[in-house]
């Protein structure tokens, strides 16, 4: 009888949570705009229920007080909830692939326009910065880079990453095919790397929500990784849909590792063009 009594509490005390995190996705979407209701629910949970934890508040209800009511606490939240797990040249054979079968293909090409969707803080943009400068497209190359998360924007921006990292960030560097020291694309003081003043002309910043908001633009690569499988299969349709109508005739989406097709709308058409590295081209 007691480990029933136990079961049946667990089973009132999620359930009850469940109500309240329902309430709590509902009231950053009313009231912000912010629409995490498609998220797979259970990594939005662990990060909810660790933010509860670390204010020592008692319910989540009284988390949802406190981003109603108390002013800058929204930000907070939204930090725990947006995914930022990122590195450069992440997934080094992804970027190996691009430079040498994707690359070619976009040489004569009068510009080159590159969406990075969910760009967190920035360190795959200024990977594929470097990549296009080493292959002399540069100048014609126009990177945007968005993200819904405006602190990691602010980041971003300032292409400062930690000193500590970049060891392995040239290791990545030089799987992915870099040409050159690594170490001459930053400066450096005791604390960060700076990438950012030799690539201000052609990235440029802006908060998107891949949620919420449309397309903005016609590009010729759009790359999506590592974003969409924190999305319920129906948000996976829906933001596949905003990428492919992004997408001009021809133009390359790549994805992360972890990531697929599965959930992509049969009228939306790709040929698999590297699969292995989750490159695909627009039919």
């Amino acid at each position: 009888m007691p480990d029933l009594w136990i079961d049946t509490e667990d089973t009132e005390t999620n359930e009850l949570q469940e109500v309240e995190i329902n309430l709590l996705l509902e009231g950053l979407y009313q009231m912000f705009g912010y629409d995490f209701r498609g998220y797979v629910r259970a990594s939005l949970r662990r990060r909810i229920l660790n933010r509860m934890k670390a204010e020592r508040l008692p319910t989540i209800t009284a988390l949802l007080e406190k981003v109603l009511h108390e002013k800058g606490y929204l930000e907070r939240l939204l930090n725990d909830l947006s995914i930022r797990m990122t590195e450069m040249y992440r997934d080094p054979s992804f970027f190996a692939a691009f430079r040498s079968r994707v690359v070619p293909l976009l040489r004569d090409l009068p510009e080159i326009r590159i969406w990075h969707a969910g760009c967190a803080t920035g360190e795959e943009v200024y990977s594929m910065a470097i990549l296009m400068m080493e292959e002399g497209l540069a100048k014609k190359t126009k990177i945007y880079a968005t993200d819904m998360n405006e602190k990691a924007l602010i980041a971003a921006q300032k292409g400062a990453f930690p000193l500590k990292k970049m060891q392995q960030y040239t290791k990545n560097y030089l799987k992915a095919g870099g040409k050159m020291a690594f170490s001459e694309y930053y400066t450096t003081d005791h604390q960060f790397a700076y990438f950012n003043p030799m690539f201000e002309e052609n990235l440029f910043f802006a908060q998107h929500n891949l949620v919420t908001d449309g397309s903005f633009n016609e590009f010729h690569v759009i790359l999506c990784r590592n974003v969409m499988i924190y999305f319920d299969n129906e948000l996976q349709q829906q933001v596949h849909h905003l990428i492919h109508s992004s997408l001009a005739d021809g133009g390359f989406v790549g994805f992360g590792s972890k990531e697929s097709l599965l959930f992509v709308p049969k009228s939306l058409k790709y040929e698999e063009f590297s699969p292995q590295e989750k490159i695909y081209r627009k039919i």
